[in-house]
């Protein structure tokens, strides 16, 4: 039953009582409630249409849910990792076209596939390269980036995705007169209605309140404003050449599309019928990857074309018996009479232009489940998508997993991190078969699953069934939720996200830490579209960083306290010995710091000429590699030229098996090995050999040693003590 529960984790939720079952119902169709509207709102900031929010929203939260770990822990879409794979793709795709889903549906594949190896294999600690300063810092950027990219959908005005997105906010915030007041009517009011219900009436569906009075007025007012023209009704000849050039740029792209698809079918029949090397599938697959290029060309082409087309406003004349006419805003002839509206292009499907007006609605949702289909995955979008994949996959569990542990310290829990990555990985790979985008744990459904009462992961089961009966029942009333409202519930959700007082904390703690979370956060918003750069450049301060703290460890050189204790003496002004120099090192002796451990043990011993013996406390070493050991073994060879001995204490075992593997131990000398400092000290008394040393006043002795070396017993102990060469250490510490 044991080995069962590893593979199937969710028998651990049986059997399920009458009020853990009525507890877990509540909890997830409370959930459902934030998660509908939410899904389809971070469906949008991931670049897709709304609805494929719905359809993360569906299997992936009941996969993972089912082989996760946490009992409470929501899967499903979430602001950081929407944002990740709508910057990340917007690079090779125009947003919410049929490529870019395609993409986006690739990419959940890849994360899936990253996460379920990782849990397999039982690498849940390769999160620790993702420090907590760095994700803090990348956290409050990816907030603000959020709240900034849903401005143009709160004021109505096109945003350019260009290099850098904090100037394509400067040149959006430049047409902040075109506003749409409307729009932003309707968002400004949903943004406060939200803010208030959480402040005055928590424990109420405040999202979903929202949506629905939203829907109810977009509906009754006639918000949305929305049309679709023909390229031939755009008048002026410097427009129409832009929109002929698009649309036929766009009829190159899907027949490009389609020939490459046709060629890797065929490529695909050719290695099953004939195995070997064959000349025709070389061919074909060179005009594959000819194709390719051509298509990446052109459709970078589409994307800058398209981009110069949506700052166009454009006045719209109905024309009895024939279709209207666009002309430039301000071209318009004077005997014709607009419609007094402001048009701009949004998109272009199936060779018809789609106009938007401000009043921006979700629009017509395919009813019923999505299509069951595997993602369509080649050798170039591998490559093309694998770091970003590997960025979401470790922020998306980073995420998951920090929610998971900090819900198991109330519940009692024990959270199995790998157990977690094969539930997300089953997740994301479950969503690329029915249309998904990436996925991952959410903090705030989370936070609401918990407070309402959750027991086991039936909760979530429920969500889903409640999400399932949305796509096949109510998709229609979904048709007049305005964009703008869902830009609102995305600027509250990431509110949660906001926590400065992180980056202070981390200061706090070290510098170091405080360095990597600043300069992660920087990163992130100066390299902004390419997020994976910001956290690729935190991350990897932060291990730089670490590895100049480990190059420069503590190192003591050690006196007598009046306590009886061995401390720094330079830091509490003790007295040090003329004949034993005692140095204590604090960290693993490793390649990075073997120069600094080299020139501190021959500096000590350069300031001290008389001394004889080199006592190194060893207590605070863990760990020795090989640049470590061959400088010990030079060391005491070249220290024992000069008359000085070298006398370790305190190794642990992980040391002295490195020592006897290498032969260190050998050149070393077991009688130079000790337990203890204290028993490392009373041998070297009996093997110095200076007349003018009196071990009864040497400063490193405790206290009372003097006063008890003065006693018969102390005399007859002290003759009995073994001569130099004698006490052997125990290697069992």
């Amino acid at each position: 039953m044991t080995t069962l529960r590893r593979w199937l984790p969710f028998l651990a939720w049986f059997p399920l009582t009458a009020d853990r079952l009525r507890a877990d119902l509540l909890a997830g169709t409370t959930v459902a409630m934030v998660l509908v509207p939410q899904s389809m709102a971070y469906a949008q900031l991931a670049g897709v249409p709304a609805y494929y929010g719905l359809y993360a929203a569906f299997l992936p939260v009941l996969v993972g849910a089912l082989w996760g770990s946490s009992h409470q822990l929501s899967t499903g879409p979430v602001a950081v990792v929407s944002l990740l794979t709508g910057y990340t793709l917007a690079k090779f795709a125009a947003p919410g076209s049929e490529h870019f889903v395609t993409l986006a549906v690739a990419l959940a594949f890849l994360v899936g596939a990253m996460q379920l190896a990782l849990g397999l294999f039982r690498l849940g600690a390769i999160v620790s390269f993702m420090s907590h300063p760095v994700i803090a810092g990348f956290t409050n950027a990816a907030a603000i980036i959020i709240a900034l990219s849903q401005l143009n959908k709160l004021l109505a005005v096109p945003v350019a995705r260009g290099e850098y997105f904090l100037v394509d906010i400067w040149n959006m915030l430049q047409q902040v007169g075109e506003t749409h007041v409307p729009t932003l009517l309707m968002g400004a009011c949903a943004l406060v209605a939200m803010v208030a219900l959480r402040k005055y009436a928590p424990r109420l569906p405040g999202v979903l309140i929202v949506v629905i009075i939203a829907i109810a007025v977009s509906w009754a007012t006639g918000f949305e404003r929305s049309a679709t023209a023909a390229p031939e009704e755009f008048q002026g000849a410097e427009i129409g050449n832009v929109v002929s050039t698009i649309t036929a740029l766009g009829g190159r792209i899907d027949a490009l599309h389609a020939e490459v698809d046709a060629k890797a079918l065929e490529v695909k029949r050719l290695a099953i019928e004939r195995p070997e090397l064959h000349a025709r599938r070389l061919m074909l697959q060179y005009d594959i990857d000819v194709l390719r290029l051509e298509l990446t060309t052109i459709e970078r082409e589409h994307r800058l074309r398209m981009r110069e087309l949506r700052r166009f406003v454009f006045e719209r004349v109905a024309q009895e018996g024939q279709s209207p006419r666009l002309y430039l805003e301000g071209a318009r002839p004077a005997d014709m009479k607009g419609d007094g509206e402001r048009w701009r292009v949004s998109r272009i499907a199936a060779g018809r232009l789609e106009l938007t007006g401000g009043g921006e609605v979700v629009g017509r949702i395919p009813r019923g489940l999505p299509r069951l289909a595997p993602p369509k995955l080649d050798w170039n979008t591998i490559l093309m998508l694998l770091s970003s994949a590997f960025v979401i996959t470790l922020v998306g569990f980073m995420e998951s997993i920090s929610i998971a542990k900090a819900m198991a310290m109330k519940t009692k829990q024990r959270i199995d991190p790998n157990q977690e990555l094969v539930g997300q990985g089953l997740a994301n790979l479950t969503g690329s078969f029915c249309q998904a985008f990436p996925v991952s744990g959410s903090f705030s459904r989370s936070a609401v699953n918990l407070a309402a009462g959750a027991v086991t992961g039936m909760s979530s089961v429920t969500t889903a069934v409640i999400v399932l009966a949305t796509l096949v029942l109510f998709t229609p009333l979904l048709y007049h939720l305005p964009q703008a409202v869902l830009a609102a519930v995305i600027m509250i959700a990431v509110l949660n996200l906001l926590n400065f007082g992180s980056i202070r904390h981390a200061w706090q703690a070290h510098r170091h830490d405080g360095v990597a979370a600043i300069v992660t956060f920087v990163a992130t918003l100066a390299f902004a579209p390419h997020l994976d750069n910001g956290i690729l450049i935190g991350a990897g301060l932060a291990i730089v960083l670490y590895l100049l703290r480990t190059m420069h460890p503590r190192i003591a050189v050690l006196g007598r306290h009046p306590d009886g204790t061995l401390r720094d003496a330079r830091l509490h002004g003790l007295h040090t010995s003329e004949h034993i120099i005692v140095i204590r090192f604090d960290g693993s002796l490793y390649f990075a710091n073997v120069p600094y451990f080299e020139d501190a043990v021959l500096d000590e011993a350069a300031r001290s000429p008389h001394a004889k013996f080199i006592l190194v406390v060893a207590d605070g070493i863990n760990e020795i590699d090989a640049s470590g050991e061959e400088l010990i073994r030079h060391m005491v060879q070249r220290l024992r030229e000069n008359g000085i001995t070298m006398v370790f204490s305190g190794l642990k075992m992980q040391i002295l098996r490195v020592m006897e593997s290498t032969g260190l131990y050998g050149v070393v000398g077991a009688q130079n090995l000790f337990r203890t400092e204290d028993a490392a000290l009373e041998a070297i008394y009996q093997w110095i050999r200076d007349p003018a040393f009196d071990a009864k006043f040497c400063p490193l002795n405790p206290p009372s040693a003097a006063a008890a070396d003065q006693t018969p017993a102390g005399r007859a102990i002290a003759s009995a003590e073994q001569a130099p060469g004698g006490p052997v250490a125990t290697t069992d510490h």
